[in-house]
């Protein structure tokens, strides 16, 4: 999903303490029923390990009657990282899949050679109207799996560990952290948690990840003396182990993972190592040739 392009976001970039290489400031969209907010890619970061996307959706709420819809809409050459901390999506894709993704569950599509999906609100929650906040994100593919099949797996909020205690609770989405490894196949050496943290907590963040870095969702985190407020990814250099304690009640993502295997192109909801491949999924997608999603009428046209 991607409700604006991600070719022209606007980043911050100052260096606030010895442990952190970059601060981005997520570019941020209005789009109705609620906020967007892109942190990558960046002008000046394209990439956190495999992440080469990432968008705050919300928190926003739909009232009654209205709610979420992404028409159908193509993916390649990687995979796309559905996460929610409030309400609900219907995903439907070009595989048949069909389910809903709620709090705390993951869905994990891999877009290969070319999929197809839509994302929506459901009928009945549509009528009720409510909330929606979450993570989308879009993790390349390794050269090897770029136009591997497509796929898609549901994973329940009980599938994936957590860890708790002094204060935090830490959801392991996938890789592994505080002595947790999550069942997500990724296929590229990824990190991904959803941390919680009470006021004072503190949360060691050990440099077993090539590349690492931190979303601030809510609240205010203390690294060695610098503090920061939500709406910020904070890139760490490589290395060095970091510890968070939480001013206040805060929530965070943690992302990142082994660096990629070479420079990815990004073109609307298309990822490749290759342009030529971007210009063949672009002529794909405008004369049809993608398969399509079953039920579905309608479709997002190719960006003039």
């Amino acid at each position: 999903m991607s409700f604006f392009p991600a070719a022209d976001p606007t980043p911050g970039d100052v260096r606030a303490c010895d442990a952190i290489e970059q601060i981005i400031v997520p570019r941020t969209t209005d789009i109705g029923d609620f906020v967007v907010h892109r942190a990558l890619p960046s002008a000046r970061r394209r990439m956190v390990g495999p992440f080469i996307f990432l968008d705050e959706m919300g928190p926003g709420e739909f009232r009654a009657g209205a709610g979420l819809d992404v028409r159908p809409h193509p993916h390649i050459g990687l995979a796309t990282v559905t996460y929610l901390f409030t309400g609900e999506i219907m995903h439907r894709d070009s595989l048949g899949s069909v389910l809903p993704i709620r709090p705390g569950a993951l869905n994990w599509m891999s877009a290969g050679r070319g999929i197809a999906h839509s994302e929506r609100t459901a009928p009945e929650r549509r009528h009720e109207g409510g909330t929606l906040h979450g993570l989308q994100c879009w993790v390349a593919l390794s050269k090897a799996e770029e136009e591997s099949a497509p796929g898609f797996t549901h994973y329940d909020a009980e599938a994936l560990p957590i860890v708790t205690g002094e204060g935090k609770r830490v959801r392991v989405i996938a890789g592994s952290m505080l002595g947790a490894a999550s069942p997500v196949s990724t296929g590229w050496d990824t990190l991904f948690a959803d941390v919680s943290l009470d006021a004072g907590a503190r949360l060691p963040l050990d440099p077993d990840a090539e590349e690492r870095a931190i979303y601030l969702v809510s609240g205010e985190i203390d690294i060695l003396g610098d503090r920061f407020t939500a709406g910020r990814l904070l890139v760490f250099r490589p290395g060095d182990r970091i510890t968070v304690t939480a001013v206040s009640a805060s929530r965070l993502a943690i992302l990142g993972g082994a660096v990629m295997d070479g420079p990815r192109h990004i073109w609307w909801n298309f990822v490749s190592s290759r342009q030529d491949r971007i210009d063949q999924a672009k002529a794909d997608w405008k004369a049809g040739r993608f398969d399509t999603v079953p039920g579905e009428s309608e479709f997002i046209p190719l960006p003039e």
